[in-house]
């Protein structure tokens, strides 16, 4: 786990950075002001047709055919990712629907409670139920954190996290759910990716299984 942590110090760094600074907000101000300061942002054209198209990448309908093209690529990362995609998935679930189940989503808690105006992207599909954790975020960061993990291209592994971080993002940006639900959402998907790694991927495990499935289906066909 040594070579884990000085691999993907700088990722884990900046994103306990950005954990931290939620988190004070959240303490300082509340989720309610966090929610209507950032709000301000949503309105700008290009930004709004941005943050609805990545909010997919965090979708349980999208994930499966990820994981597929990830497990043609390469086997053991694609093990690996899918792993920690159900396990984090469980996780969220669970709490979302056996322990707060009566947390209310942006949406309805600014119609009903707060009566304050928000800007909206969509209003035909806003959720009411279910807020926290977030299952985009849960997902995007069981995921992408994952792919971080895997690669040794610091480039990738900066472009898979930013990734994880706007698809999260976009749940806010939407109005979708708190900033505490994607805070709390990542730290599942993150600590996921974080536990299966040393099983799939430590000290070089399944090794055999480290290659593009097309190869693997090639291998396992007698030579002519």
């Amino acid at each position: 786990m040594k070579n884990f942590f000085k691999n993907n110090a700088l990722v884990l760094g900046i994103y306990l950075i950005i954990v931290s600074v939620a988190v004070y907000f959240l303490l300082q101000y509340g989720k309610v002001s966090v929610h209507i300061y950032m709000n301000q942002i949503v309105g700008n054209k290009f930004l709004d047709l941005f943050f609805y198209y990545i909010t997919y990448l965090g979708d349980g309908i999208i994930m499966p055919f990820l994981l597929l093209a990830i497990l043609f690529y390469n086997i053991r990362t694609g093990i690996y990712t899918t792993v920690s995609f159900f396990t984090a998935t469980i996780i969220t679930n669970i709490l979302k629907h056996q322990f707060y189940d009566d947390v209310m989503r942006p949406w309805h808690v600014f119609q009903w409670t707060v009566k304050a105006p928000l800007n909206y992207v969509n209003t035909e599909d806003l959720h009411i139920h279910n807020s926290f954790p977030s299952g985009h975020a849960t997902q995007a960061f069981a995921i992408f954190m994952c792919l971080v993990f895997a690669t040794n291209n610091p480039l990738y592994k900066f472009l898979f996290f930013a990734i994880a971080l706007l698809a999260a993002f976009s749940r806010v940006y939407l109005s979708q759910h708190w900033l505490v639900d994607i805070t709390a959402g990542s730290l599942i998907g993150t600590i996921c990716g974080m536990a299966y790694y040393y099983s799939f991927l430590g000290k070089n495990a399944f090794h055999k299984l480290d290659k593009s499935l097309l190869k693997f289906r090639q291998a396992d066909q007698p030579k002519k």
